[in-house]
């Protein structure tokens, strides 16, 4: 009874972060996969719980090993997934949800065909510079760099299934609990979730 690969893209500064802990807080049945990072941790961000922290030499050596199901360089740092570890939890009937960007996205669609991809958009470019700029993390050059990015990200948008435009917090975060509801309610995982319902069908 395999679960389900709910996968979330967006710019940096669009509020994904911020959209997947509202979801978090509301839906029990769904865990974060938690990326490897050669970047810095941001504060309030802890080691095993946002991002597994790694230097490059290490980063390297698990990759080099096979050890991630995709692996991406962002914004001049490298990020990954734990092959084995999604595998698992999904052949054990495990919700998982992976933050990623649109490069990972493709790779992990490969392996997980039936994943669900979801795109988050910021309400404009305007809004995604003074959000970014209101972080007070990044220096003008990476801010131009993430803007510039964006634009190439969202061009994507077409590979994804939902998408979200995060306007209005709350909305937003009720439209991505939606998503991921309405995931399990596809027929596939119904099917395989609650057998005896569907013995009917089998009858002649």
């Amino acid at each position: 009874m395999p679960g389900t690969l709910i996968i979330i893209t967006a710019p940096s500064g669009a509020g994904k972060t911020t959209l997947v802990r509202g979801l978090l807080e509301r839906d029990s049945q769904i865990q974060l996969s938690v990326s490897y990072t050669t970047r810095e941790p941001r504060a309030g961000e802890a080691h095993g719980c946002d991002y597994h922290f790694v230097d490059i030499a290490e980063f390297r050596e698990l990759r080099d090993r096979g050890e991630f199901l995709e692996w991406a360089e962002v914004h001049g740092n490298y990020y990954a997934t734990s092959k084995v570890w999604l595998k698992e939890q999904i052949a054990a009937g495990r919700d998982i949800l992976l933050e990623i960007d649109w490069q990972g996205a493709q790779q992990v669609r490969k392996a997980f065909p039936d994943a669900v991809g979801v795109f988050v958009l910021p309400p404009s470019l305007e809004e995604l510079e003074a959000r970014l700029r209101g972080r007070g993390t990044d220096s003008d050059d990476v801010i131009a760099r993430r803007l510039l990015g964006a634009r190439g990200e969202m061009r994507h948008i077409g590979e994804f299934d939902y998408v979200i435009l995060n306007n209005e917090l709350r909305c937003a975060v009720d439209d991505l609990v939606a998503v991921v509801r309405a995931s399990r309610l596809r027929y596939p995982n119904q099917h395989l979730r609650h057998l005896h319902y569907f013995d009917f069908l089998e009858q002649d």
